[in-house]
């Protein structure tokens, strides 16, 4: 599978030089293919891989697809820090101060980090933070030092514009301009300085920046486009990708605590929940249109809403496991109450199967329940089966349930309801039918989750489930 990915990586890195009318010698193309294989495909990614990449590529145009090998080769917090891959090419880039990574002065003759710090709008002494671009600023450099020898100057400004542009999730600024609007201006004045030294081929500067920008947008719009498909699946199989690759304790199937997993599913939620849909997708100049605009940011509200909606049950579901596993001791392996759990967060695979058990028949969102129940949506990349807890809980508690778990549960996680409580408030059908699973799987709380139920249930003012 390695090899064939490599290859893909190779060929794509062809094409690119080829459409460009750039002699690149095979063996340097291997080298850089290596190098992008190498800094993908680790071990703690899941989303943003060459599979990311590939799809990025599709379609594109050879600038476009030199910066989509290389927007993702750094990625500090999935790397543990700058790749040992790429480091050699950034040893003079950057310094720490108090665990924070900065720009360094840049040296007289480096060009290349001059050209991105100007592209990104960096200074020398700039805080470099996951937020404000620092993955694809330090990408853009490896990808400027590699292939500068390759490359015209108004090609190399083009590949890095695209690179910049990655920088996701962007709202306009007090004046209205937006990311783009202010990247054409960086854009032209590198332009500018082409121009002077009658280096730029293009004659008219104006074409040139709308071009560069233009394609950055394309490129941008294609990074983030699960989020606008029309099926609501494809969005939530990469959350649940992120999810996993943005939580380092969850790469270690079945070892990962309840409250580890409950932690990454509420930064993933909180993530979501603060999305402004209408600037998910990047525009310049009337492109994309009005039109396409408003009809992608409706797509994306929608998505995000079902992806919130399907961590708003993980939530409740596992905040009934957190109950039971603090009322009978302390946080543990969610596998030791669930069974094994499968490779993609965000799906739980408890040791009973809930679907035999009958709904009590609240109202659900079809959608949203088929989708607990059989996975992501056909095609996606992640179906790897079904979470029948969280199913299950759905289909007995339905929307309003959920809702009212949930405002239960931030309680619950605040320190400000006790265990007990959270699970006395909710159908006691429920939580007895959690209860037998998990005790049939957790051998060293077995007793104590039996006399856990017992005790819940012993009086009359309980629930009535």
């Amino acid at each position: 599978m390695a090899i064939a990915t490599i290859n893909r990586v190779i060929l794509w890195f062809n094409e690119a030089f080829q459409g460009l009318a750039v002699d690149v010698p095979m063996a340097e193309v291997e080298r850089l293919a290596l190098l992008v294989h190498h800094s993908l495909d680790g071990k703690t990614r899941t989303f943003h891989t060459t599979e990311h990449i590939f799809d990025m590529c599709e379609g594109m145009n050879p600038v476009q697809i030199l910066a989509a090998l290389f927007h993702d080769v750094v990625y500090c917090q999935l790397d543990g820090g700058i790749a040992r891959r790429v480091a050699p090419l950034l040893a003079d880039v950057t310094r720490t101060e108090h665990g924070v990574l900065l720009l360094q002065n840049i040296r007289p003759g480096d060009t290349t980090t001059a050209l991105c710090a100007d592209l990104f709008g960096y200074e020398p002494g700039q805080a470099l933070l996951p937020h404000n671009g620092m993955n694809e600023f330090l990408s853009a450099i490896v990808a400027a030092r590699l292939l500068q020898r390759h490359l015209s100057a108004e090609q190399l400004i083009a590949v890095l514009a695209c690179i910049e542009a990655t920088i996701f999730f962007r709202v306009p600024d007090a004046n209205g301009r937006t990311a783009a609007d202010k990247l054409a201006l960086r854009v032209q004045r590198q332009g500018a300085k082409l121009q002077a030294g009658h280096s730029l081929s293009v004659p008219d500067l104006s074409a040139f920046v709308k071009t560069v920008v233009t394609d950055a947008v394309v490129l941008a719009n294609r990074d983030v486009a699960g989020i606008t498909e029309a099926d609501p699946g494809l969005c939530l199989s990469n959350t649940l990708l992120l999810i996993e690759e943005s939580n380092v304790p969850l790469m270690a199937t079945g070892v990962y605590s309840v409250q580890e997993y409950r932690g990454a599913l509420l930064r993933m939620s909180g993530f979501l929940s603060n999305l402004s849909p209408a600037f998910i997708f990047q525009h310049y100049d009337g492109y994309p249109d009005a039109g396409t605009r408003l009809i992608r940011g409706e797509t994306a509200a929608r998505n995000v809403k079902f992806s919130c909606d399907y961590l708003d049950v993980m939530l409740a579901s596992v905040a009934i496991i957190e109950a039971l596993a603090l009322s009978t001791g302390s946080d543990a392996p969610i596998a030791m109450f669930l069974g094994e759990t499968t490779r993609v967060p965000g799906r739980l695979e408890p040791a009973a199967d809930f679907r035999s058990v009958p709904p009590s028949g609240p109202h659900c969102d079809t959608g949203l329940l088929g989708v607990l129940e059989m996975g992501c949506a056909p095609g996606s990349r992640n179906n790897r089966g079904a979470s029948s807890l969280a199913a299950f809980v759905y289909r007995s508690m339905g929307r309003d349930g959920i809702r009212l778990a949930l405002q239960q549960a931030e309680q619950l996680f605040e320190g400000n309801l006790s265990p007990r409580a959270f699970l006395l408030a909710l159908d006691c059908g429920v939580v007895r039918a959690i209860i037998r699973a998990c005790e049939k799987n957790a051998v060293s709380r077995s007793a104590a989750l039996l006399a856990l139920e017992s005790s819940l249930y012993a009086s009359d003012d309980r629930p009535q489930g």
